[in-house]
């Protein structure tokens, strides 16, 4: 059996809902998002130009030569493409808070940083991959139009993002209350929807499992550690690089998986590495975040590595001390 020649099981009702459900992740994303979270990056861009050109040019590029290097197919090397160039996962700043980092600077790169990658990821996709010696063939063989992905994701995300933003500001108190109504639907939503699809398609899954189980243990691994790196070179404190490593390295894989179905026809290599990559990250992520928690307490006698919690460029921003204590969970659902 071929893995590029696998077509998964997905009807076209099903692709709806889960457009729907993407959609409404965005929309969860924006109820969370306020003007201070943009005026946060503005007030102290290095952080975020750190975290952005980590995820939109390092990630990407690292990326592709993990695709030449590691034993992969041409649909597996277009699936680990595409979801390096997804945006940021959307328990990111579950994950910050949990390891003691900087949840409002992961709440401000959350918010600009999707608002980038409504524009940048059908770009970003169309390029890397058209470079890919053999993944380049996938591209030509779905005749895959950057401006039509731009629509469809205009559509499916940059729609409900602004419609919640608008939301948000005419209505802040209603907003409030639906948030965290609508962030936990979409976020059981979308991982029952990721366990459906591999339940559903399990056999093809057990046939490459081992591969795939190997190939995004490494990816994942490496788009931390890319975060991680990246901060510390541009010298950011212990909770930033907190906030950039989950920032890079934990990406919105459901929204990938439903690029993959919309137009790649539900081809097996990219299917299965996007939906195991929702798994995956997710359960890496919240071991990483525990350990570097307890190790910070260890250290310093406080997961925020020191009393006043300030440790680099950036502290939780005024106005945002709320959001980082009572609502950690910060915006966006996986």
């Amino acid at each position: 059996m071929n893995i590029d020649e696998v077509v998964l099981n997905f009807t076209p009702g099903t692709l709806v809902i889960l457009n729907v459900v993407l959609g409404l992740i965005m929309f969860g994303i924006a109820l969370d998002t306020s003007p201070d979270d943009f005026k946060v990056v503005f007030r102290h861009p290095k952080p975020f130009i750190i975290a952005i050109l980590a995820q939109l040019l390092v990630l990407p590029a690292v990326t592709f030569g993990l695709t030449l290097v590691l034993p992969v197919t041409p649909s597996m090397a277009l699936g680990m493409i595409l979801v390096a160039c997804c945006p940021p996962g959307n328990i990111s700043q579950v994950l910050t808070h949990r390891s003691g980092g900087n949840v409002a600077l992961s709440v401000s790169m959350t918010a600009v940083g999707n608002l980038l990658y409504i524009v940048a990821m059908p770009l970003s996709i169309a390029f890397w991959g058209s470079l890919h010696p053999t993944a380049r063939t996938l591209l030509h063989a779905v005749s895959l139009d950057p401006l039509k992905m731009l629509l469809e994701i205009l559509l499916i995300i940059g729609l409900p993002f602004v419609v919640g933003l608008l939301l948000r500001a005419k209505l802040p108190k209603f907003a409030q209350k639906v948030q965290p109504v609508v962030k936990w639907f979409s976020l059981i939503a979308l991982l029952g929807f990721i366990v459906g699809a591999l339940a559903g398609n399990w056999s093809y899954f057990v046939a490459f499992l081992g591969i795939i189980l190997v190939v995004v243990t490494i990816h994942d691994a490496v788009a931390l550690a890319i975060g991680y790196g990246t901060a510390y070179v541009g010298g950011l404190g212990t909770r930033e690089r907190k906030a950039v490593t989950f920032e890079v390295g934990i990406r919105n894989a459901g929204l990938g998986l439903g690029l993959v179905f919309t137009f790649f026809g539900g081809l097996g290599g990219m299917a299965i590495v996007a939906g195991w990559w929702g798994v995956w990250d997710i359960i890496a992520g919240l071991v990483l975040a525990s350990l570097w928690a307890a190790h910070t307490k260890r250290r310093t006698g406080s997961i925020k590595g020191d009393a006043s919690g300030k440790s680099g460029a950036l502290a939780d921003a005024p106005g945002n001390e709320g959001r980082g204590s009572t609502q950690p969970d910060g915006g966006d659902a996986k």
